[in-house]
């Protein structure tokens, strides 16, 4: 063989590595419990069907990232969380409209395949899907020399769930009166984590030897996938929104019939203390407001008579409890109030 003939490995593409990833995920995929009517990991495309149970079913799509969560991965070599990240910051998304997640890809880029550190990606990823009730169901892992810098990587999820039409979360769905409930967030979550590592190195923060962000930095999103499709079915709830990128303002607005306006007492809101210590690290409470979700993940609009209810679907750590109620105005929401970071 010609020593100087060119070769797709040389080139730094290793597809015998990626076959064996491939051949990971389907074994592993296959251990899960439930039976799977169709072996989708490795084929061209995924199959699955329908819940035959729903009248007038309807598709719902969603496509997310972890941002830059994947950075803070790499500093502590920790990989086996921020898979359940990717899955919910699609499935969270999913269930505002009522949607079941039924399936879930991902898109994985990286500098050079790594065994290792993907197989724990995929684990958090399938650990992800088992807590939303879906399967994960093929990908792509693209190995991108001169793309990515040594080490480094991207991922991305897409989720796919059904909803009958007549269980649609809609603006019209709310209410005048309705009252406004935060579900407490994990922590972050997987936003603002741009601002996190600026912060760090401007502060010269070495968080491999800090016990508190070590552990606070990449605690995985909380996926309510199951809790408030036990509130849809039971319709207890008239709509709800994902606390992510924007914070309350942003992402309450965006469910918000006209006419009407959300008003949110802030001195209500529970915080935790890694969003108190960003604050006591000079990010101003606009900033906090509009890049964190600041220990609310969920929303969830109701009505009154349905509070105590509602309640019951959540464990202790992520009960529901007010922060504001439905008004009359053509603002869509506003904020009274400040939050208590002591």
């Amino acid at each position: 063989m010609n020593k100087s003939s060119f070769t797709y490995k040389k080139s730094g593409v290793d597809i015998s590595a990626a076959d064996k990833f491939i051949r990971f995920i389907s074994n592993i995929s296959s251990k899960k419990k439930g039976k799977k009517k169709y072996k989708n990991i490795g084929g061209f495309g995924s199959l699955t069907d329908l819940p035959s149970n729903l009248k007038n079913p309807k598709i719902v799509a969603c496509t997310d990232g972890v941002g830059t969560k994947i950075e803070i991965a790499n500093k502590l070599n920790k990989f086996n969380t921020i898979g359940i990240d990717l899955v919910a910051m699609s499935v969270n998304d999913l269930i505002v409209q009522g949607a079941k997640p039924l399936f879930f890809l991902d898109y994985i880029s990286i500098n050079k395949i790594d065994l290792v550190k993907l197989k724990l990606i995929i684990k958090g990823i399938i650990n992800g899907c088992k807590q939303s009730d879906c399967e994960l169901v093929g990908g792509e892992t693209a190995e991108m020399p001169g793309t990515y810098e040594k080490g480094k990587f991207d991922i991305a999820g897409f989720a796919v769930g059904v909803v009958d039409k007549d269980k649609i979360l809609t603006k019209n769905k709310i209410k005048l009166n309705d009252l406004i409930l935060a579900v407490p967030s994990s922590g972050l979550h997987s936003n603002g984590y741009s601002l996190i590592r600026y912060l760090l190195n401007k502060k010269k923060i070495n968080i491999k030897k800090n016990k508190f962000l070590k552990s606070e930095l990449l605690k995985p999103t909380k996926i309510y996938v199951k809790e408030v499709l036990g509130l849809i079915n039971k319709n207890l709830i008239n709509s709800c929104a994902n606390i992510t990128g924007g914070g309350l303002e942003d992402n309450i607005k965006r469910i918000i019939p006209e006419n009407l306006v959300a008003e949110i007492n802030l001195e209500k809101i529970k915080t935790y203390e890694i969003f108190r210590w960003l604050k006591k690290n000079n990010v101003s409470d606009k900033e906090m407001l509009k890049t964190f979700n600041c220990g609310v993940g969920f929303c969830l609009i109701v009505n009154p008579k349905n509070f105590e209810k509602t309640k019951k679907f959540f464990s202790t750590s992520f009960k529901p409890y007010v922060i504001g109620k439905i008004s009359r105005g053509k603002n869509k929401i506003k904020l009274n109030g400040f939050i208590d970071w002591k």
